[in-house]
């Protein structure tokens, strides 16, 4: 049986984001003598073929790589907590690994902008949102992946199609009505267009309510030269290193009860494999 010691870290970026991006977050975990590494999204680093009509993948193929990185320290570490520190899509891959397997599930999930983005639960955003979604299905049919000048390019037709999904439908790849007994640091960053509270809280209700922890990361809690943007808060990752250190000593001292917070709703649906040529 695993102890509540200090885990072993695992990064997992935004869509379309690069593992480099993640470099100073990784800095900050190991100030804290925590060991960090980032599970890179496929296709996006400088030695990595792209997303082609030849080369595709969805979210059940990322998800599994998340699975195997967490495996390969089980194996090596089997005393060793592990903690996914996902960003955006890293978070919903994180959310889905949460009912898997004892050898690829995670002691604890950090989600940093996570959400399920059904375009009902946003307001001003609700049409641009949508109107990317809605250009998904033909886009990739004509070209055969999402290209790079598109929001999340360049990207693998099936994780795409998932996506524009999740957006119509608010379907996640996770059931968001099942709660994960597994420990939750819900980071929210003020003023993300792209994530509202609703949509945050419909990510959220994946896990038991007696296993999350909101933290609002505002204005007055970014360090000097800051930012509280959907992807550039990681430029500046110390204030939420700290929070995830403190969190987690929190989860020691409680024996891993975290404190309830309100629920929310909805229900999900697990995706489907891609047809990967990988």
């Amino acid at each position: 049986m695993r102890t509540m010691e200090s885990p072993s870290v695992i990064v997992s970026p935004a869509m379309a984001v690069p593992g480099r991006h993640y470099r100073r977050l990784v800095e900050e975990f190991a100030r804290h003598g925590w060991r960090a590494d980032v599970v890179p999204r496929r296709g996006m680093e400088p030695d990595a073929s792209p997303a082609s009509r030849a080369l595709d993948w969805g979210y059940t193929d990322e998800a599994g790589d998340l699975a195997a990185a967490i495996a390969e320290i089980r194996l090596v570490e089997p005393s060793t907590p592990v903690l996914v520190v996902g960003h955006s899509l890293g978070a919903q891959l994180a959310a889905m690994l949460t009912d898997g397997p004892a050898e690829s599930r995670p002691d604890g999930v950090v989600s940093v902008a996570g959400s399920v983005p059904w375009f009902r639960l946003y307001s001003r955003d609700a049409l641009p949102v949508l109107a990317v979604a809605l250009l998904v299905g033909p886009v990739t049919a004509v070209v055969g992946h999402w290209p790079a000048a598109g929001f999340g390019g360049p990207g693998p037709r099936t994780l795409m199609r998932e996506w524009a999904r999740m957006v119509r439908r608010g379907r996640a790849p996770f059931a968001t009505h099942a709660g994960a007994d597994v420990p939750l640091l819900a980071v929210r960053l003020a003023g993300d267009r792209l994530v509202t509270a609703p949509a945050a809280e419909l990510y959220e209700s994946r896990f038991l309510p007696r296993r999350r922890t909101i933290w609002n990361y505002t204005a007055d809690d970014v360090p000097e030269g800051g930012s509280l943007d959907h992807v550039r808060w990681v430029k500046t990752p110390a204030a939420v290193a700290d929070r995830v250190v403190q969190w987690w000593a929190g989860q020691c001292a409680e024996s891993g009860s975290g404190p309830a917070v309100a629920s929310g709703s909805g229900s999900g649906e697990e995706f489907g494999t891609a047809a990967s040529s990988m």
